[in-house]
């Protein structure tokens, strides 16, 4: 199984290295050299990463603050990178929700191992994600991100459909602020003025043939935000 790991270094010898080398170990690997390269990356990859690796210095931001906003979006493991001998460094890290810290330099050998380690502690290697979410007919396939309906027809999805969609059917039953939502999709909270949320959510339920005044699949909290109704099974295959 190829899994697809995300390194940002403003070295590029470093980030040579160790994309050549990781990906003779079975890896795909998406790099970036400064925060910004990451961050476009990491929201365009996110559902689909394995592993974030993280340099601590680097030209326009540093790998503490990456690490913040990568944990508010996602659980996906992080390993730090830094050249400094103060266990300060460390510290911050890992209370900032990175699972290891790797002190340069190092060897790519050492960072496989350590990767490999993380894997296996969180499952990674072992449990397959689920692929396949089901509600009332419909069937989300996230490895194809497709819709098909009850009769497997295919139904047209936007890419922010599909983050929007996928986000529902991981957490049926729950009230999901609008704040969320728009971070989990957009990357970025939702302002007083900003309608484009429930325009995005209307165009969804009308995708969902849930349409009209009452939606029953994806039902609006007022004051609150919204809530997907339909019960949700997931399968792995």
């Amino acid at each position: 199984m190829t899994r697809k790991i995300l390194i940002v270094d403003d070295d590029q010898k470093t980030r040579t290295l160790l994309k050549a080398y990781l990906e003779k170990n079975q890896y795909e690997v998406r790099l970036a050299h400064d925060g910004a390269t990451f961050l476009g990356e990491f929201q365009r990859y996110a559902d689909e990463l394995a592993l974030v690796i993280l340099d601590v210095m680097l030209p326009d931001t540093d790998g503490f603050a990456l690490c913040k906003t990568v944990r508010r979006k996602s659980n996906v493991p992080i390993i730090m990178l830094t050249a400094s001998s103060d266990e300060t460094d460390r510290v911050v890290g890992l209370e900032l929700g990175a699972d290891d810290y790797i002190a340069k330099p190092y060897s790519p050998r050492e960072l496989l191992a350590r990767i490999k380690a993380i894997h296996r502690r969180t499952g990674i290697d072992s449990t397959a994600a689920p692929r396949y979410y089901r509600f009332v007919g419909f069937t989300l396939d996230t490895v194809e991100r497709t819709l098909t309906d009850s009769v497997g027809q295919v139904v047209a999805l936007t890419g922010m459909d599909y983050q929007l969609l996928k986000y529902f059917v991981e957490h049926p039953g729950d009230v999901l602020d609008r704040n969320v939502l728009c971070e989990e999709t957009r990357g970025r909270d939702a302002g007083p003025l900003d309608r484009s949320l429930d325009v995005q959510i209307s165009k969804l339920r009308l995708r969902l043939n849930d349409g009209g005044r009452q939606p029953h699949l994806i039902k609006t909290v007022r004051g609150a935000g919204y809530v997907f109704s339909a019960d949700v099974s997931a399968a792995a295959a």
